[in-house]
């Protein structure tokens, strides 16, 4: 295992028996003589990567898609079917709610009976008992039995507990779903504090600004493979546009005499590289491809900005901006550049068309057919930011 790495995955697989409910026991026993034992599903197929020592690793991807048994893996609670795990230093980990809590035993005894499962000694317990109660803000439920505690409760004591065995590698699963805003923030301040440690995090979350935040790279997951795994913006941005491709897709629309035809959009950042994303307030650069079947004579494109639901924002043409097209004929490129974007954080769609100076012919028309990501920008009501200021009088 190199040195430098906290965790390698190699050729990664899981495969879990789907278990069938028989009508009977009479129908159980026939199933079993027949050698039918259930179906199979592959959970997780070929996944490899490395997580470096000190390394965040943020996971994401839809729900299915093999995170939860990702780190359930790595935690050593499951073995795989194939491929190798290496781990370097101790693992701690948060993974299931109130795992290895005893609903019987009182908070108290569920912390000694945690801490002593994940291998601290008795005299290590007492020393830290203290930070974890306070950390958990259960002073006053402590010594209650646990079967009476919220999930909310539950979680927050078993984060305490995980977070001060002190790993070297420490698994977390949706701990921020769980709990209020106070908890969430210590959450965060805690987990910031361990990379500043110089120790190694896989974090599953569903709170994307959140882990994009936190993480040094996210690993993308579908269907139990692994899509991509890189830079938190790039990643988080390609899962939101696919998202949105999968929640819109019955929106798009596409319709014309073909006689121009739209043949791909291309969003891109300011270095000209392609990109799903793009900041409030910055600048979106859309690039058109277009092929024409005969030459035609001052055509007119157009676009218009729609919020996720389809509702039409803003919308534009050439004709309008003053750029004449004077004819177009086979394959060619326009740019369209939106500067500054006044739009909020959020999930947009774009169209765009293609039609006659006189608007009586539709060439090509293609409506939400293109996901746009917003991020950052300040906190607005609605998808718009427009400037304001206020005064007062004198």
């Amino acid at each position: 295992m190199d040195a430098a790495h906290a965790i390698e995955l190699e050729g990664v697989g899981k495969r879990l028996r789907l278990r069938r409910t028989a009508a009977s026991l009479k129908a159980a026993a026939i199933e079993r003589l027949r050698g039918r034992r259930g179906e199979f599903l592959w959970a997780l197929r070929e996944v490899s990567f490395e997580a470096r020592r000190g390394e965040t690793l943020g996971i994401i991807g839809a729900n299915g898609a093999g995170k939860t048994t990702l780190l359930s893996l790595v935690a050593g609670t499951m073995r795989p079917t194939e491929g190798a795990i290496r781990t370097r230093g101790s693992v701690s980990s948060l993974l299931e709610l109130g795992a290895g809590f005893h609903p019987d035993l009182t908070g108290r005894e569920n912390v000694f009976l945690a801490g002593t499962i994940m291998g601290l000694r008795r005299r290590q317990i007492r020393e830290r008992f203290d930070a974890i109660v306070e950390f958990a803000g259960l002073h006053a439920f402590i010594d209650q039995p646990v079967r009476h505690y919220s999930s909310g409760m539950y979680v927050r004591l078993g984060f305490a507990v995980a977070v001060e065995v002190d790993p070297d590698i420490l698994l977390v699963d949706e701990v921020l779903a769980v709990g209020d805003i106070d908890f969430q923030q210590r959450c965060i301040e805690r987990m910031r504090a361990f990379h500043e440690a110089g120790k190694t995090m896989l974090i599953v979350s569903h709170d994307l600004p959140t882990i994009q935040a936190l993480s040094d790279r996210i690993l993308l997951l579908d269907a139990g493979r692994v899509v991509e795994m890189g830079r938190p913006g790039d990643v988080v941005g390609r899962y939101r546009a696919e998202t949105m491709r999968e929640v819109t897709g019955g929106l798009t629309r596409e319709w014309g005499t073909g006689e121009i035809r739209i043949v791909g959009v291309e969003i891109r950042d300011r270095a000209g590289r392609p990109a799903e994303t793009v900041a409030s307030g910055g600048t979106l650069t859309a690039v058109l491809r277009y092929r024409a079947a005969r030459r035609i004579e001052r055509p007119v494109f157009g676009f218009a900005l729609s919020d996720r639901t389809g509702r039409r924002l803003y919308g534009s043409n050439t004709q309008i901006a003053g750029l004449a097209v004077p004819f177009v004929e086979g394959e060619g490129t326009l740019t369209l550049e939106l500067a500054p974007l006044t739009l909020a954080e959020g999930g947009y769609l774009l169209s765009f068309s293609a039609h006659s100076e006189d608007h009586r012919i539709h060439y090509h028309r293609i409506d939400h057919a293109f996901p746009l990501v917003v991020e950052g920008g300040l906190p607005v009501e609605g998808p718009l930011y427009i400037p304001a200021r206020w005064t007062l009088p004198g």
